[in-house]
């Protein structure tokens, strides 16, 4: 069969794209200290930096809009008496951020109101901590707020032990031991669950108000640090680490029965940094940032397994990285991921991921709602067992420049995470997740699915597709495969045949019934009839306009029913401009003749009139 086969995906062709170094942030003193954190931390109003400071530890907060050069002397956030080693920004609060540092102390900072590295005082005024959280025994590697309760706060010490913090209480509540250091942590999106990595080789799933493991099992093998991250909304699990050989691996497991990784490690390659990774839950895609060296995979998460797209290049390795919120991004540029890079140890490189279409409009399959500054439930009412997914705001909303507008948690029907042979296993038995009351209600993660996959949106499109087609002889076996046939590649119809159509081409749902026209054009290879039976089969009838998945699914229906005609109308436009390539050449040979035309040759001089008229029919 003539053709190749290309999976189907919205992001197969996502690119990294590098800011120049005049929008970079220049002039920093990044941090040294080698101990296995991402150094920077991001969020959309602001980005924290761990400081090579002298007389006790500090960290640096840059706005986001202040590019450039910073000045030799910036405020600093001072307070530790030893290296500051984490930081992390609260999801529900721009202004709130905690630290971890090498004497044991956690601490909670504000940023202070219009804050700017750009003062008149020769000596700028450092920023001092809001409040002071003691109880670990040693340093403290890792502080992370929950993902879904307001100002609860994890944070892992080399005491080897977990302590869950009630911000405003300034206490900490619950405490997860571990048998050796813990090397990364994540949260799951209800904040009902906690997953870490440790020294001790071992991957654990926590019910964490019931301070003890749900699942404890062997992780990577390899001595070198290992680190996880939870998939979103998925019961999935994403680590990397590395193997008895020292390469590097990637790791999914299944967070209710993680006996092992589903289909085995997936060996990256041999470099002997550690891969960070970090699930963007938007695009449902996974990116692997190696530390000591510059480049950034990213994979798409699709049938229980990771897809590789393709991977970001840069000479310039990354020591610290950062990834801003979605929220956060250039919905007007089609940015679905921006990433902070350290270079050097003296500055800070964004990076952004685009995906290369226009931009005119509001782009929603790549856009799904997303969480917005308000969180599921309060600090007492998590302690108190309460668990709820934090409401999700539209960004289409952000787009048009008004105030994020929070959308309905059943927005989208509930898809199902297990492929069809994961769903063959036997139920795993209860875990003390499942069994610890209210602590484990895994209701609000049932009444919202995650947001399509890919296949669905590639069934959703052949079923509009379908309507136009000229033939029948496509299988049901390949309609239901994950892989889509892509033909070999036809002619185009050139930029001064496209330019004309798309500067009288308004908005696309106002100029639906106008492809009539357009595709009701003689064309001389075509039989009449064909172009109007197509047409007819491609207008919209009463019964097919309501959908059973509410006004979302219909708009995606019309959307697939569009972007079709467009296709047609892209076919029909190559087949005349191969006709009128055949007419020039005939008319170009002809014309060549002229010079030696007979008053007998009348015949010739009317075929090349006619021939002409066909042209500028052609054309109009």
């Amino acid at each position: 069969m003539a053709g190749r086969f290309v999976r189907a995906s919205k992001y197969r062709h996502v690119f990294g794209q590098g800011a120049k170094k005049e929008q970079c942030y220049d002039n920093l003193r990044i941090s040294k200290n080698a101990w296995d954190t991402n150094l920077i931390k991001a969020n959309p109003e602001y980005l924290a930096v761990n400081w090579e400071a002298s007389g006790g530890g500090a960290f640096a907060v840059i706005p986001l809009d202040e590019r450039g050069r910073v000045p030799d002397q910036i405020p600093l956030f001072r307070g530790h008496t030893a290296a500051v080693l984490d930081t992390d920004w609260s999801p529900f609060n721009d202004s709130l951020i905690a630290s971890a540092s090498d004497d044991g102390k956690v601490f909670i900072w504000k940023v202070p109101q219009n804050f700017t590295l750009h003062t008149d005082a020769e000596e700028p005024a450092d920023v001092a901590p809001q409040a002071k959280l003691s109880g670990h025994m040693r340093k403290v590697g890792h502080v992370l707020f929950n993902s879904a309760a307001e100002n609860v706060l994890a944070s892992s010490s080399g005491d080897y032990t977990v302590k869950l913090w009630d911000v405003e209480a300034g206490a900490a509540k619950l405490t997860l031991k571990h048998n050796d250091i813990v090397q990364s942590l994540s949260w799951s999106a209800d904040g009902a669950s906690l997953v870490t990595t440790s020294r001790d080789k071992k991957l654990r799933v926590w019910d964490v108000r019931q301070e003890k493991p749900a699942q404890e099992v062997p992780g990577h093998p390899g001595a070198k640090s290992s680190r996880a991250v939870w998939m979103g909304e998925h019961d999935r699990i994403a680590t990397t680490g590395f193997s008895r050989m020292s390469d590097r691996q990637l790791g999914l497991w299944d967070s209710r029965n993680p006996s092992e990784p589903i289909g085995g490690f997936e060996i990256l390659d041999s470099i002997s940094g550690v891969c960070i990774p970090f699930w963007d839950d938007g695009t449902q895609c996974l990116y692997l940032a190696g530390k000591g060296d510059g480049n950034i995979r990213y994979y798409e998460y699709e049938n229980d397994k990771f897809e590789y797209l393709t991977q970001y290049t840069s000479p310039n390795p990354q020591r610290g990285i950062a990834f801003l919120p979605k929220r956060g991004i250039n919905l007007h540029e089609n940015e679905v991921l921006r990433a902070f890079k350290t270079v050097n140890d003296t500055y800070i490189e964004p990076v952004s991921f685009i995906v290369p279409r226009r931009a005119e409009m509001f782009q929603s399959d790549i856009y799904p709602p997303t969480t917005g500054l308000k969180a599921g439930t309060t600090v007492q009412e998590w302690f108190g067992g309460k668990t709820a997914l934090p409401p999700k705001i539209s960004l289409e909303s952000v787009y048009e420049g008004e105030p994020p507008k929070e959308v309905a948690a059943d927005v989208k029907p509930v898809q199902p995470v297990l492929s069809q042979p994961a769903s063959s296993k036997p139920t795993p038995a209860p875990t003390a997740t499942s069994s610890s009351g209210p602590s484990s209600a895994p209701a609000p993660v049932a009444s919202r699915g995650p947001p399509p996959t890919m296949n669905d949106n590639k069934h959703s499109l052949a079923a509009g597709a379908s309507k136009f087609a000229d033939n029948d002889d496509v299988s049901d076996k390949e309609s239901e495969s994950s892989f889509e046939e892509v033909a070999k590649p036809v002619s185009r119809p050139t930029a001064t045949t496209i330019r004309p159509e798309e500067k009288t081409r308004g908005p696309a749902v106002s100029k639906e019934p106008d492809f009539a026209p357009a595709m009701s054009m003689p064309v001389p290879t075509m039989t009449p009839s064909e172009p109007g039976a197509t047409l007819k089969s491609a207008e919209p009838t009463p019964s097919s306009a309501p959908s059973s998945g509410g006004p979302a699914s219909a708009l995606r229906d019309a959307l697939s029913d569009i972007k079709s005609q467009l296709e047609y109308q892209n076919k029909i436009m190559s087949d005349q401009s191969d006709q009128i390539a055949l007419l020039l050449r005939e008319v170009t040979q002809l014309k060549g003749k002229l010079g030696s035309l007979e008053p007998s040759d009348r015949e010739k001089d009317e075929r090349i009139r006619q021939l002409e008229l066909e042209l500028e029919e052609a054309r109009s």
